[in-house]
């Protein structure tokens, strides 16, 4: 009965819409991957294949002779001893043990270093294997590039995908990557902390902000906040908004992007909050500068009593890096109701986020191919992921419930099962990359009052234009 629960869930969980999300004017299901997403300009491939030239067919005949075969494999993920980088790992080191011939060669850089780099290949020509976004901001550009290589999505039909969750990947009808994760928005906290100190879990936005002037009192910071990166800063907003709009969230942001006008009172109020957030002091001191390992170090050093992020680090409960004290109290909660919002408690913030395609040029594709398709083997990253506390994937997980999950896991099961609604696309990744690079550097500047949330929405409106 349990996995025949979970699994109605997981299929109900994510539909169609959950992907199209902003992409388009539908409204949301009302059944219910590392954010973040990279921006690449547009590139021209004749460069890329001319360079490539004999080497790339010398590899490539090597390749179809049996011979020795290297894949390159480009990763966001740095991190290879917790979380998703782990799990990379784990994978690509049975890969090569059941293929003695295919050596793997990992490039893993954090996020912005691999923004950056991205754009680079994108230009110069890609690794064979490489980490994607399953969002308009970055794909789409991609795309229009065609630095992807098509996939067969035939040979995906026993691989236990979340229907729906394949659609951002796709163009044309074609399918150009494989998503990784399902990704929710969460508040996590220390329950020890808040039981030692008779905090409660707020049920309101109110509440939430009565409750961080009680954790200041106590001489803690409330929230740990990655506003350095933008992004982060960003999807909290989506949050916001989910719960100001409610299922009217995709079809206001989708509006807004097509015409470049964010003055809807739904974003304007949703901004307004943010606002009274970091003035309220929910954030530490300089949050608008700090990265992501500076943000999490906070909060699992018992800095901070809450940490802002997605589902995607709830492997921090498996993390023997992180002091038993406090690995062993990390809960989670959902972004409180707003008063007067459309959105209700089991409204959230969630989507199909990163995952993995193959390079269209690259000289050893159908080796690269056969790699990726490993990597989705349901017994394998989805398995592996649920194993080592990774989030939900997009994949079904129902065969690897063993009872001993972190209660960690077993919340954000229960917060997904609860969800009536669910977002789709973050409010960056719904445009153009020049929307995306203007929300995630304007955002700081909002929230910390040195800009006007009318200047605000005026600036990332000006960059759909």
């Amino acid at each position: 009965m349990k996995k025949k629960w979970i699994a109605s869930l997981l299929t109900a969980a994510m539909t169609a819409s959950l992907l199209t999300g902003c992409g388009g004017s539908e409204t949301p299901s009302t059944a219910t991957d590392t954010q973040d997403t990279a921006q690449t300009a547009e590139t021209d491939n004749g460069g890329a294949e001319e360079e490539s030239g004999a080497s790339d067919e010398g590899a490539a005949a090597e390749e179809s002779a049996g011979g020795d075969v290297t894949i390159k494999l480009f990763s966001n993920l740095p991190d290879r001893k917790n979380g998703q980088g782990l799990v990379e790992q784990m994978i690509i080191d049975e890969y090569m043990a059941a293929n003695p011939n295919v050596s793997i060669e990992v490039e893993a850089l954090d996020e912005e270093a691999y923004k950056t780099k991205f754009k680079a290949y994108a230009m110069d020509g890609m690794p064979d294997v490489v980490s994607i976004w399953g969002q308009p901001s970055f794909l789409d550009e991609v795309l229009d590039a065609g630095v992807l290589a098509e996939l067969n999505e035939d040979d995906y039909v026993d691989y236990g995908f979340i229907p729906g969750s394949l659609d951002g990947f796709k163009k044309d009808e074609k399918l150009y990557g494989l998503p990784r994760n399902t990704d929710i928005m969460l508040f996590y906290y220390n329950q020890k902390m808040f039981d030692d100190n008779g905090w409660k879990v707020p049920a309101t936005t109110d509440e939430l902000l009565s409750l961080c002037e009680d954790i200041q009192a106590a001489g803690i910071t409330p929230v740990a906040m990655d506003g350095g990166d933008g992004w982060p800063m960003a999807c909290f907003l989506t949050d916001i908004m989910v719960k100001v709009a409610g299922i009217n969230y995709a079809d206001i942001v989708s509006n807004a992007v097509a015409t470049g006008d964010f003055t809807a009172p739904e974003i304007k109020q949703a901004t307004q909050i943010l606002v009274s957030f970091a003035d309220a002091g929910m954030f530490q001191v300089g949050y608008d500068s700090q990265d992501y390992g500076t943000t999490m170090n906070l909060f699992t050093n018992g800095q901070a009593a809450m940490y802002c992020m997605g589902s995607w680090d709830a492997s921090m409960a498996l993390n023997e890096d992180i002091a038993p004290e406090i690995r062993d109290n990390i809960r989670a909660f959902t972004m409180p109701t707003v008063d007067g919002g459309k959105g209700g408690a089991n409204d959230i913030a969630a989507w199909n986020g990163g995952g993995y395609a193959v390079s269209a040029n690259s000289a050893v594709k159908d080796e690269a191919v056969k790699f990726l398709n490993y990597m989705y083997q349901p017994d394998k990253l989805s398995k592996y992921g649920w194993e080592n506390g990774v989030g939900m994937s997009a994949q079904d997980q129902t065969a690897y419930l063993t009872g001993n999950e972190t209660e960690l896991q077993k919340q954000i099961m229960d917060i997904l099962k609860n969800a009536t609604s669910v977002s789709g696309t973050p409010i960056n990744d719904c445009g153009p990359s020049a929307f995306k690079t203007a929300i995630e550097s304007e955002i700081q500047g909002v929230s910390n009052g040195s800009t006007s949330v009318d200047d605000f929405l005026a600036a990332i409106g000006a960059a759909c234009k």
